[in-house]
């Protein structure tokens, strides 16, 4: 039998079985928490300090003064991953408010509740494997991206409905939802960024609209610049993106995934995509692997 998994709960290393929070925990009745995906390639987490960097933004968005040094969260991480023998994984590290029951209203003194969880994923890199086993089935759906004016779009917070209300609306075989803002513009899909291609170049709806930030998201985009390859960043509809050469997404564990279809129409991926791809490896090769 396989080894049980080992979760970090507010400081305790504990059986995945056993993992458990208040359910007077403001993460559990609101979504009062921020969160992070991450990736651990050979043991080291890549991206770390925009990781971080993000989580904060995430945190004052929210006013969630938690009192946490970098190095402490690190700790957990890397004593999460370590306790579990992994050294390739999916990690998520979750921040909430913690227990204050009763009211609505944040309470100004906060003791966070810290959960860490890590699950094999295969090796990234020059040699990795993909997560994924076909291009991404895509479909457009009727709900649409919460404006920034109403939730900040660059938090990353528990609140998942929107994403899970757009995923809800698939047909079964499909692998994503694409969410429009409230203009009909593409924002972005449920867990992922949204990149196509004309005429070799490259196009990505702008984040100055209700689009989350991804932070492969912007190692794409610096990849695309040191290629010469010329980026867009721009407001964009869906009939824009059914004519294109080239489509994929783009997203922490997904990394780079082509496309096949979007709404019925068939894209692929193509010379830029599998450019980008290589060039994505290779940073995690020096990176982690080296």
């Amino acid at each position: 039998m396989d080894k049980e998994l080992r979760y970090h709960v507010d400081g305790d290393l504990v059986p995945a079985s056993e993992a458990t929070v208040s359910v007077d925990d403001r993460g559990f009745r609101y979504g009062d928490a921020a969160f992070e995906t991450l990736r651990a390639y050979g043991g080291t987490i890549f991206a770390w300090d925009a990781h971080l960097e993000r989580l904060e933004r995430t945190c004052e968005a929210l006013s969630l003064e938690h009192g946490l040094t970098a190095a402490d969260l690190r700790g957990r991480i890397d004593g999460t991953l370590a306790a579990n023998d992994l050294a390739d994984a999916y990690v998520r590290l979750s921040i909430t408010r913690g227990v204050q029951p009763g009211k609505l209203t944040p309470q100004p003194d906060v003791e966070p509740t810290i959960v860490v969880y890590a699950n094999p994923l295969p090796r990234g890199g020059v040699a990795g494997e993909s997560i994924w086993d076909e291009p991404a089935t895509v479909e457009t759906v009727a709900t649409r991206r919460v404006p920034d004016e109403a939730i900040p779009a660059a938090a990353k917070t528990h609140n998942y409905l929107n994403g899970i209300l757009a995923r809800a609306e698939l047909e079964a075989d499909a692998d994503e939802a694409l969410m429009c803002d409230l203009e009909g513009h593409i924002a972005e899909g449920a867990t992922s960024n949204l990149w196509f291609v004309r005429d070799g170049e490259l196009y990505t709806p702008t984040t100055d609209g209700s689009v989350l930030p991804g932070i492969t998201r912007q190692i794409v985009l610096e990849l695309a610049r040191d290629a010469g390859i010329a980026v867009h960043e721009g407001s964009y509809e869906p009939a824009d993106v059914h004519g294109a050469a080239e489509a994929f997404l783009t997203n922490r564990t997904w990394e780079l995934r082509p496309i096949a279809t979007l709404d019925g129409h068939e894209i692929g991926g193509g010379p830029v995509t599998e450019r980008l791809s290589r060039r994505y490896d290779e940073r995690v090769e020096r990176t982690c692997y080296q």
